[in-house]
Protein backbone atom coordinates (compact mmCIF):
# COMPACT_ATOMS: atom_id res chain seq x y z
CA UNK A 1 0.00 0.00 0.00
CA UNK A 2 1.51 3.38 -0.92
CA UNK A 3 2.24 5.99 1.78
CA UNK A 4 -0.26 8.00 -0.20
CA UNK A 5 -3.09 5.71 0.30
CA UNK A 6 -2.32 5.05 3.82
CA UNK A 7 -2.36 9.21 4.41
CA UNK A 8 -6.19 9.20 2.46
CA UNK A 9 -7.67 6.62 4.97
CA UNK A 10 -6.01 7.40 7.96
CA UNK A 11 -7.23 10.82 7.01
CA UNK A 12 -11.15 9.58 6.91
CA UNK A 13 -10.88 7.49 9.50
CA UNK A 14 -9.62 10.20 11.72
CA UNK A 15 -12.63 12.68 9.99
CA UNK A 16 -15.12 9.92 11.36
CA UNK A 17 -13.67 9.77 14.63
CA UNK A 18 -13.94 13.67 15.22
CA UNK A 19 -18.01 13.14 13.59
CA UNK A 20 -18.59 10.02 16.41
CA UNK A 21 -17.07 11.86 18.97
CA UNK A 22 -19.41 15.25 18.47
CA UNK A 23 -22.39 13.41 17.81
CA UNK A 24 -21.48 12.35 21.54
CA UNK A 25 -20.89 15.28 23.17
CA UNK A 26 -24.19 16.91 21.22
CA UNK A 27 -26.21 13.82 23.01
CA UNK A 28 -24.35 15.05 26.24
CA UNK A 29 -25.12 18.65 25.92
CA UNK A 30 -28.54 17.67 24.97
CA UNK A 31 -29.14 15.63 28.07
CA UNK A 32 -27.39 17.81 30.91
CA UNK A 33 -29.04 20.33 32.55
CA UNK A 34 -27.84 23.65 32.83
CA UNK A 35 -24.69 25.19 31.11
CA UNK A 36 -22.13 22.16 31.37
CA UNK A 37 -19.08 22.73 30.52
CA UNK A 38 -17.10 19.78 32.00
CA UNK A 39 -19.64 17.07 32.68
CA UNK A 40 -17.05 14.65 33.89
CA UNK A 41 -19.28 12.54 36.21
CA UNK A 42 -20.75 11.37 32.89
CA UNK A 43 -18.76 8.62 31.30
CA UNK A 44 -20.30 9.12 28.03
CA UNK A 45 -18.57 12.25 28.08
CA UNK A 46 -14.93 10.75 28.63
CA UNK A 47 -15.72 8.50 25.58
CA UNK A 48 -16.24 11.66 23.36
CA UNK A 49 -12.97 13.07 24.75
CA UNK A 50 -11.07 9.48 24.07
CA UNK A 51 -12.67 9.76 20.32
CA UNK A 52 -11.49 12.84 19.93
CA UNK A 53 -7.30 12.21 21.02
CA UNK A 54 -7.73 9.29 18.72
CA UNK A 55 -9.00 11.70 15.45
CA UNK A 56 -5.91 13.62 16.73
CA UNK A 57 -3.72 10.86 17.08
CA UNK A 58 -4.60 9.46 13.38
CA UNK A 59 -4.80 13.22 11.88
CA UNK A 60 -0.93 13.26 13.35
CA UNK A 61 -0.11 10.05 11.40
CA UNK A 62 -1.65 10.86 8.21
CA UNK A 63 0.50 13.93 8.58
CA UNK A 64 3.65 11.61 8.53
CA UNK A 65 2.53 9.86 5.88
CA UNK A 66 1.12 12.38 3.09
CA UNK A 67 1.11 16.24 2.46
CA UNK A 68 -0.42 19.12 4.42
CA UNK A 69 -2.01 20.02 1.30
CA UNK A 70 -4.07 16.67 1.08
CA UNK A 71 -4.30 15.89 4.90
CA UNK A 72 -5.98 18.95 5.68
CA UNK A 73 -8.21 19.30 3.45
CA UNK A 74 -9.85 16.02 3.94
CA UNK A 75 -10.45 16.70 7.34
CA UNK A 76 -13.06 19.17 6.23
CA UNK A 77 -14.83 16.36 6.03
CA UNK A 78 -15.79 15.70 9.64
CA UNK A 79 -19.50 17.59 9.13
CA UNK A 80 -20.07 15.40 6.16
CA UNK A 81 -19.95 12.58 7.83
CA UNK A 82 -21.56 13.92 11.38
CA UNK A 83 -25.10 14.53 9.39
CA UNK A 84 -25.40 10.76 8.12
CA UNK A 85 -23.94 9.26 11.23
CA UNK A 86 -26.21 11.25 13.61
CA UNK A 87 -29.49 10.19 11.76
CA UNK A 88 -27.99 6.32 11.46
CA UNK A 89 -27.27 6.49 14.86
CA UNK A 90 -28.93 8.84 16.43
CA UNK A 91 -32.18 9.20 14.74
CA UNK A 92 -31.45 12.73 13.86
CA UNK A 93 -32.05 13.80 10.38
CA UNK A 94 -31.20 17.23 8.46
CA UNK A 95 -32.70 18.96 6.33
CA UNK A 96 -31.97 20.09 3.11
CA UNK A 97 -30.59 23.73 4.11
CA UNK A 98 -28.63 21.64 7.00
CA UNK A 99 -26.75 19.39 4.28
CA UNK A 100 -26.29 22.52 1.49
CA UNK A 101 -24.73 24.43 4.59
CA UNK A 102 -22.65 21.59 5.20
CA UNK A 103 -21.64 21.04 1.86
CA UNK A 104 -20.85 24.78 1.08
CA UNK A 105 -18.76 24.93 4.51
CA UNK A 106 -16.61 21.75 3.64
CA UNK A 107 -16.03 22.40 -0.46
CA UNK A 108 -15.27 26.16 0.85
CA UNK A 109 -12.70 24.62 3.34
CA UNK A 110 -11.35 21.89 1.07
CA UNK A 111 -10.54 24.92 -1.50
CA UNK A 112 -8.92 27.05 0.91
CA UNK A 113 -6.96 24.83 2.05
CA UNK A 114 -5.61 22.98 -0.63
CA UNK A 115 -4.41 26.33 -1.59
CA UNK A 116 -2.58 27.27 1.43
CA UNK A 117 1.54 26.69 1.01
CA UNK A 118 3.85 25.43 3.56
CA UNK A 119 7.03 27.18 4.33
CA UNK A 120 10.07 25.53 5.16
CA UNK A 121 9.30 24.93 9.62
CA UNK A 122 10.49 27.19 11.87
CA UNK A 123 9.84 28.03 15.67
CA UNK A 124 7.79 31.02 16.30
CA UNK A 125 10.23 33.36 18.20
CA UNK A 126 9.79 34.04 21.74
CA UNK A 127 8.38 37.36 21.96
CA UNK A 128 5.99 36.47 19.21
CA UNK A 129 4.79 33.28 21.04
CA UNK A 130 3.96 34.98 23.96
CA UNK A 131 2.10 38.06 22.18
CA UNK A 132 -0.17 35.04 20.18
CA UNK A 133 -0.45 33.76 23.65
CA UNK A 134 -1.93 36.77 24.54
CA UNK A 135 -3.90 37.67 21.94
CA UNK A 136 -5.95 34.48 21.84
CA UNK A 137 -6.93 34.51 25.45
CA UNK A 138 -8.38 37.86 24.64
CA UNK A 139 -10.00 37.16 21.41
CA UNK A 140 -11.48 33.83 23.38
CA UNK A 141 -12.28 36.08 26.61
CA UNK A 142 -14.22 38.37 24.00
CA UNK A 143 -16.11 35.48 22.13
CA UNK A 144 -16.95 33.92 25.70
CA UNK A 145 -18.47 37.20 27.53
CA UNK A 146 -20.33 37.27 23.72
CA UNK A 147 -21.96 34.50 24.14
CA UNK A 148 -23.40 35.42 27.21
CA UNK A 149 -24.60 38.16 26.23
CA UNK A 150 -26.71 37.31 23.37
CA UNK A 151 -30.20 36.40 23.64
CA UNK A 152 -30.58 33.17 21.36
CA UNK A 153 -29.95 29.92 22.39
CA UNK A 154 -28.09 28.92 18.80
CA UNK A 155 -26.42 32.32 18.07
CA UNK A 156 -24.49 31.25 21.63
CA UNK A 157 -23.62 28.41 20.99
CA UNK A 158 -22.22 29.42 17.57
CA UNK A 159 -20.22 32.07 18.84
CA UNK A 160 -18.68 29.20 22.18
CA UNK A 161 -18.04 27.31 18.90
CA UNK A 162 -15.82 30.23 16.96
CA UNK A 163 -14.27 30.53 20.36
CA UNK A 164 -13.42 26.54 20.64
CA UNK A 165 -12.08 26.71 17.12
CA UNK A 166 -9.61 29.56 17.77
CA UNK A 167 -8.61 27.74 20.88
CA UNK A 168 -8.10 24.59 18.75
CA UNK A 169 -6.35 26.80 15.61
CA UNK A 170 -3.92 28.37 18.17
CA UNK A 171 -3.20 25.04 19.62
CA UNK A 172 -1.96 23.66 15.91
CA UNK A 173 0.34 26.47 15.47
CA UNK A 174 1.70 25.66 19.45
CA UNK A 175 2.16 21.42 18.24
CA UNK A 176 4.28 22.99 15.24
CA UNK A 177 6.26 24.77 17.21
CA UNK A 178 7.19 22.37 19.94
CA UNK A 179 8.13 19.65 16.97
CA UNK A 180 10.13 22.03 15.47
CA UNK A 181 12.00 22.64 18.84
CA UNK A 182 11.91 18.80 20.60
CA UNK A 183 14.79 17.02 20.66
CA UNK A 184 15.77 13.78 22.50
CA UNK A 185 18.12 14.97 24.19
CA UNK A 186 15.72 17.37 25.98
CA UNK A 187 12.41 16.53 26.30
CA UNK A 188 11.20 18.81 28.10
CA UNK A 189 12.70 21.59 27.41
CA UNK A 190 9.32 23.66 25.39
CA UNK A 191 7.11 22.79 28.58
CA UNK A 192 6.24 26.06 28.83
CA UNK A 193 4.66 25.68 25.35
CA UNK A 194 3.72 22.34 26.29
CA UNK A 195 1.78 23.76 29.14
CA UNK A 196 -0.10 26.54 27.25
CA UNK A 197 -0.74 24.21 24.14
CA UNK A 198 -2.42 22.05 26.78
CA UNK A 199 -4.55 24.54 28.27
CA UNK A 200 -5.74 25.45 24.97
CA UNK A 201 -6.80 21.95 23.85
CA UNK A 202 -8.91 21.93 27.17
CA UNK A 203 -10.49 25.03 26.83
CA UNK A 204 -11.46 24.22 23.52
CA UNK A 205 -12.48 20.74 24.20
CA UNK A 206 -14.67 22.53 27.31
CA UNK A 207 -16.27 25.27 25.03
CA UNK A 208 -17.27 23.04 21.96
CA UNK A 209 -18.76 20.59 24.83
CA UNK A 210 -20.61 23.79 25.72
CA UNK A 211 -21.56 24.94 21.87
CA UNK A 212 -23.64 21.66 21.19
CA UNK A 213 -26.42 23.20 24.01
CA UNK A 214 -29.65 24.15 22.40
CA UNK A 215 -28.13 24.15 19.07
CA UNK A 216 -27.99 20.65 17.78
CA UNK A 217 -25.04 19.13 15.85
CA UNK A 218 -24.34 20.78 12.49
CA UNK A 219 -24.10 24.51 13.26
CA UNK A 220 -21.81 24.35 16.19
CA UNK A 221 -19.42 21.44 14.64
CA UNK A 222 -19.61 23.27 11.05
CA UNK A 223 -18.09 26.43 13.40
CA UNK A 224 -15.19 24.52 14.85
CA UNK A 225 -14.57 22.79 11.86
CA UNK A 226 -14.16 25.84 9.57
CA UNK A 227 -12.42 28.52 12.34
CA UNK A 228 -9.90 25.66 13.45
CA UNK A 229 -7.62 25.29 10.44
CA UNK A 230 -8.40 29.13 9.20
CA UNK A 231 -6.96 30.52 12.51
CA UNK A 232 -4.18 28.21 12.24
CA UNK A 233 -3.88 29.05 8.59
CA UNK A 234 -3.86 32.84 8.75
CA UNK A 235 -1.42 32.43 11.67
CA UNK A 236 0.93 30.83 8.73
CA UNK A 237 0.59 33.23 6.62
CA UNK A 238 1.40 35.87 9.33
CA UNK A 239 4.06 34.39 11.39
CA UNK A 240 5.15 31.54 9.29
CA UNK A 241 5.67 33.31 5.89
CA UNK A 242 3.40 30.72 4.41
CA UNK A 243 1.35 31.90 0.91
CA UNK A 244 -1.25 30.82 -1.20
CA UNK A 245 -0.18 28.61 -4.13
CA UNK A 246 -0.76 29.72 -7.71
CA UNK A 247 0.09 34.00 -6.59
CA UNK A 248 -2.62 36.83 -7.33
CA UNK A 249 -4.97 33.80 -8.54
CA UNK A 250 -4.32 32.15 -5.79
CA UNK A 251 -5.19 34.45 -3.88
CA UNK A 252 -8.75 35.32 -5.41
CA UNK A 253 -9.64 31.29 -5.30
CA UNK A 254 -8.67 31.45 -1.65
CA UNK A 255 -11.03 34.57 -0.79
CA UNK A 256 -14.02 32.90 -2.92
CA UNK A 257 -13.45 29.30 -1.10
CA UNK A 258 -13.85 31.59 2.26
CA UNK A 259 -16.44 33.17 0.98
CA UNK A 260 -18.50 29.47 0.32
CA UNK A 261 -17.30 28.74 3.95
CA UNK A 262 -18.70 31.16 5.44
CA UNK A 263 -21.91 31.24 3.56
CA UNK A 264 -22.24 27.45 4.15
CA UNK A 265 -21.46 28.15 8.43
CA UNK A 266 -24.68 31.41 7.52
CA UNK A 267 -27.00 28.51 5.74
CA UNK A 268 -26.36 26.47 9.17
CA UNK A 269 -27.18 28.93 11.45
CA UNK A 270 -30.20 30.09 9.96
CA UNK A 271 -31.43 27.06 9.45
CA UNK A 272 -31.10 26.15 13.04
CA UNK A 273 -32.34 29.52 13.92
CA UNK A 274 -35.75 28.46 11.79
CA UNK A 275 -35.82 24.87 13.40
CA UNK A 276 -35.28 26.80 17.31
CA UNK A 277 -38.79 29.28 16.45
CA UNK A 278 -40.54 26.30 14.97
CA UNK A 279 -39.94 24.89 18.42
CA UNK A 280 -40.06 27.29 21.38
CA UNK A 281 -39.77 24.84 23.64
CA UNK A 282 -36.43 23.88 22.75
CA UNK A 283 -34.90 27.51 21.93
CA UNK A 284 -36.28 28.50 25.85
CA UNK A 285 -35.13 25.55 27.33
CA UNK A 286 -32.56 27.90 29.41
CA UNK A 287 -35.34 30.37 30.53
CA UNK A 288 -35.60 30.50 34.29
CA UNK A 289 -39.35 28.81 35.40
CA UNK A 290 -41.47 30.23 37.92
CA UNK A 291 -40.93 28.41 40.70
CA UNK A 292 -43.47 27.46 43.84
CA UNK A 293 -45.09 30.54 45.88
CA UNK A 294 -43.99 32.84 42.75
CA UNK A 295 -46.55 34.51 40.70
CA UNK A 296 -47.36 34.11 37.55
CA UNK A 297 -49.09 36.46 34.83
CA UNK A 298 -51.36 34.56 32.95
CA UNK A 299 -53.04 37.01 29.91
CA UNK A 300 -56.62 37.45 28.72
CA UNK A 301 -57.69 34.58 26.89
CA UNK A 302 -59.12 36.10 23.60
CA UNK A 303 -62.56 35.15 22.68
CA UNK A 304 -65.27 32.81 24.21
CA UNK A 305 -64.15 29.56 25.41
CA UNK A 306 -66.83 27.75 26.61
CA UNK A 307 -65.47 24.71 27.22
CA UNK A 308 -62.71 25.78 28.69
CA UNK A 309 -61.76 24.36 32.04
CA UNK A 310 -58.79 25.38 34.52
CA UNK A 311 -57.86 23.13 37.07
CA UNK A 312 -56.34 24.77 40.08
CA UNK A 313 -54.18 23.03 42.62
CA UNK A 314 -53.14 24.14 46.33
CA UNK A 315 -49.40 25.39 46.85
CA UNK A 316 -48.75 22.53 48.48
CA UNK A 317 -49.39 19.22 46.54
CA UNK A 318 -47.75 21.52 43.42
CA UNK A 319 -45.18 22.22 44.82
CA UNK A 320 -44.21 18.45 45.73
CA UNK A 321 -41.08 16.65 43.41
Amino acid sequence: MSPLLVSVILSLVSAVAYAAAAIVQERVAAAAGGRTYAPVRNPVWWGAVLLNGLGAALHVAALAYGPLSLVQPLGALTIVFALPMAALFAGRRAGRTAWRGAVMATVGLAGLLSLTGSAESQPLPGTERWLLCAGTGAVVGILFAAAHVVGRSVLRSVILAAAAGVSFGIASVFTKTVAVEWTPGAPLAQWTSLLVLSALAVTGLLLSQASYRGAGLAAPLATVTVVNPVVAAAVGLTLFGETFRYGAAGTVAALICGTVAAGGLIQLTTDRLAASEDSPAVSDRDAPRPQVGQGVDVGAVPGTRPHLEVEMRSRTVAGRS
